[in-house]
């Protein structure tokens, strides 16, 4: 089976799921797979997804990711982006790949940490998802206890904060409380493919600064 995963081409944009996937398989199918590749793997409950991303899903992820860096750093806030990093719990029988996730609020309890243990570490404070081709499964963060996760269309932002367990929308990140990003993300991300990523980044800024000194 891992010889026919190995051999299968996933084209961009397109999904492979494979039911009745013991966690066993799901391990050895990681390792075998290996962390240099370029689909994403998820897990729920015996449900295996690969997925291989499009160019303008790639765009959107850098761009975004780059803002809440360029936000966190404005604000001075300490955080730690693990990008694509695998969070997996066998106890609830999930894995997940978020394109990708920041430590902010506890930043602190991972800081130096080469391997990251949901059994006894804390799940990422944001994570965040391209949902152009598929519509990313919100289960999988709840089971996971991600406190909020950012759906992005490729025209709007969804921003999902985990309320006893299950996630309700809402207009305001819990880790920005004090910024309208739900309206802003998406206009920078527009003008990135304008003015170009520098450009954008440096208004942003600009912007960030304008809202705190207010």
């Amino acid at each position: 089976m891992l010889l026919e995963l190995n051999q299968l081409v996933v084209q961009p944009g397109q999904q492979f799921l494979l039911k009745n996937v013991s966690w066993q398989m799901y391990e050895n199918i990681l390792e075998e797979l290996g962390e240099r590749r370029a689909a994403k793997i998820n897990y729920s409950q015996g449900l295996l997804e690969i997925m291989t991303p499009l160019p303008e899903h790639e765009d959107d992820k850098v761009i975004i990711g780059d803002l809440v860096k360029a936000l966190l750093e404005e604000l001075e806030i300490e955080a730690r982006s693990l990008a694509s990093t695998t969070f997996k719990s066998e106890s609830m029988k999930t894995g997940v790949e978020a394109d990708d996730c920041f430590y902010i609020q506890n930043e602190a309890a991972i800081r130096g940490k080469k391997r990251i243990d949901l059994s006894t570490d804390p799940p990422p404070d944001l994570a965040l998802e391209i949902d152009i081709t598929s519509r990313t499964r919100l289960s999988n963060y709840e089971a996971l206890g991600v406190p909020e996760l950012w759906r992005y269309d490729g025209q709007s932002l969804e921003i999902n904060v985990l309320e006893s367990g299950k996630y309700i929308k809402s207009n305001i990140s819990r880790n920005f409380p004090n910024l309208p990003l739900f309206d802003v993300i998406p206009q920078y991300v527009e003008q990135s493919k304008i003015k170009g990523r520098n450009a954008t980044i440096k208004a942003f800024r600009s912007w960030v600064k304008s809202q705190t000194q207010n």
